[in-house]
């Protein structure tokens, strides 16, 4: 499978050349919005509310800025619009989009939100439409998640960021583990641990596109 085989060929579990692109670049810039506004929605949200909130608040103001720069280097993304869920795009192409498409709740109220959310869909409509092979590697996205969300129009895409902010939320919100290893191994800085917890992330990833892929209906992949 190409995610397998590029967690393979390259250091951080990623291939070199994607590692230096401008691709992976934005990436960065993207992760590294997506942590500040986890940890600006812990600060919104009760103490005794979600433990993921909590944990990434705790542990990220903690971190100085090369910390942080570690841990948004992760190569792939830290928020899911539901990249590998083929039922949550294939309206997106209808003149009435919202027919039949089912509610999601929301994780992220902050006003902030929105902005990261837009971000967030063009990168995703980019990659599906040009940079197959990042799209898998770096959002876990199939190959039908790539084909319908590929066939949109920008302005598409642009009112489904508007009308479904609610669609973004952090990847593997149940894995605490996860996402402790990566904060504290980005802390500590220590290169080992950090290249245990991206592989683990990519090994998660990869499970998941696989399983999306096995479940595409045939004749419905790209």
């Amino acid at each position: 499978m190409l995610l397998r085989r590029e967690m393979d060929e390259g250091a951080y579990g990623g291939p070199p050349a994607l590692c230096q692109s401008e691709v992976f670049e934005t990436l960065v810039d993207l992760n590294g919005q997506c942590l500040e506004l986890l940890a600006e929605q812990a600060l919104a949200t009760p103490s005794q509310g979600n433990l993921l909130l909590r944990q990434v608040g705790d542990v990220w103001h903690t971190l100085d800025a090369e910390s942080r720069a570690r841990a948004a280097a992760c190569p792939y993304l830290l928020v899911d619009l539901g990249f590998s869920d083929p039922g949550r795009w294939q309206w997106a192409g209808s003149e009435h989009i919202e027919d039949g498409m089912c509610s999601y709740g929301t994780f992220f109220t902050v006003p902030r939100a929105l902005t990261v959310a837009r971000q967030v869909f063009i990168y995703a409509w980019h990659l599906a439409r040009s940079r197959s092979a990042a799209a898998q590697l770096l959002l876990g996205m199939p190959p039908l998640c790539m084909q319908l969300i590929g066939a949109c129009t920008l302005p598409q895409i642009h009112g489904l960021a508007e009308r479904h902010p609610d669609w973004m939320r952090p990847r593997w919100p149940n894995r605490l583990k996860v996402w402790r290893e990566l904060l504290l191994s980005a802390a500590s800085g220590e290169v080992l641990a950090l290249e245990n917890s991206r592989m683990h992330g990519f090994q998660l990833l990869a499970a998941e596109c696989r399983r999306a892929s096995l479940l595409t209906p045939k004749g419905g992949s790209a």
